[in-house]
């Protein structure tokens, strides 16, 4: 069978009608994706460009969970730490009361409470942990702070019990002597200088980790807004543009009706 051969003035607005209902769909395609570009096959280098910011971004997301974790972990140390503190500071109370009174029996008993106390406050180091990490108990935490991990911060952990950093004996002889009770006083001072100390080097690792984590999140959306750049579509021109389109449609279609009735036109001529 012989190809059907089609006038110039048909075969022209035939082209004008493809080319047209192309243009519709790919602009259709755009509005119901909200990109401009959904491939590399409609503009590489912006679709490549993309995917490389978004793949970043979405590296620096799975790092933000980390360093809450890590914050959390800090400030649950940091809690333990100042319910600790506290209890010093009751227990110098009760060194003060005994100094004050030279009744053994009222001593003893101070002596008993001052004992329950440290009893607390070991219940308390082996109580600050978050996750399964415990910086009052002597798990070491490390923080990632960018997907390469070349950059981390370490916390370097303490062990908050009375039997070691803290060293605060219990009760001698139920402080039946001054000495006795002056020993325990010197004791806690030195805690309570420990315990502050601890507490100002959490705080640095804190305000560290959350500056670390507030210029992740800006970055993030940096890199999300800059691949948003390259491949979302403008939903109000390209639904201009659809109209538009639509319209050369309608007019092509009638141009090619026109087209085709000069041919039959012609056709008549030899009828």
């Amino acid at each position: 069978m012989s190809d059907i051969v089609l006038s110039s003035g048909v075969r022209s607005n035939l082209l004008q009608l493809q080319q047209t209902s192309n243009l519709i769909t790919t602009t259709q395609s755009r509005l119901a994706t909200g990109k401009r570009v959904n491939s590399a096959l409609d503009n590489p280098i912006n679709f490549f460009t993309a995917q490389s910011l978004n793949v970043r971004a979405t590296d620096l997301s799975a790092l933000l969970d980390t360093m809450t974790t890590g914050i959390n972990t800090i400030q649950a140390a940091n809690n333990g730490i100042t319910a600790i503190t506290k209890l010093v500071q009751s227990a110098q109370s009760l060194v003060s009361q005994a100094q004050q009174t030279s009744d053994t029996n009222v001593r003893a008993t101070l002596a008993s409470q001052f004992d329950k106390m440290l009893n607390q406050i070991d219940q308390l180091a082996q109580d600050s942990g978050f996750n399964g990490t415990n910086l009052l108990g002597g798990n070491d935490l490390t923080i990632t702070m960018n997907e390469s991990a070349t950059s981390t911060v370490t916390i370097t952990a303490v062990n908050d019990t009375t039997a070691a950093d803290l060293a605060i004996n219990a009760s001698t002889n139920d402080w039946n002597s001054l000495a006795d009770i002056t020993a325990s006083g010197g004791e806690l001072t030195a805690a309570l200088t420990k315990l502050r100390s601890q507490s100002q080097s959490l705080s640095s690792n804190l305000q560290t980790v959350q500056v670390r984590q507030d210029f992740t999140k800006a970055m993030i959306n940096t890199l999300n807004t800059g691949a948003d750049n390259l491949t979302l579509a403008d939903s109000n021109e390209e639904g201009a543009n659809l109209l538009a389109l639509q319209t050369r449609q309608q007019l092509s279609t009638t141009a090619l009706s026109l087209a085709s009735q000069a041919d039959q036109n012609v056709l008549k001529l030899f009828s």
